[in-house]
């Protein structure tokens, strides 16, 4: 079973409630090389980048994601799979 590739460690920089949507803040020295619109895993779990700030992204997750994973139970500072 093929079980992913850990490239490094992001941090949970802040957590945004939007109706049944969360937008994950993310810290990572990743960042420089994402662009818009890119898949990341997070824990496993894929999310699209949405936006880039100078040293963090954002991704959302939907309901059904945040029902299905561990991304709901995440909280500033932790630290996720990347």
């Amino acid at each position: 079973m093929f079980t992913g590739i850990i490239e490094s460690l992001g941090k949970i920089k802040s957590l945004t409630k939007e109706g049944e949507n969360l937008h994950i803040e993310v810290a990572s020295e990743l960042t420089p090389m994402l662009k818009i619109d890119q898949s990341v895993a997070h824990n496993g779990v894929c999310l699209t980048v949405v936006e880039i700030k100078e040293d963090t992204y954002i991704v959302t997750a939907i309901k059904e994601t945040l029902d299905k994973t561990n991304l709901g139970t995440l909280s500033e500072n932790d630290l996720v799979n990347i």
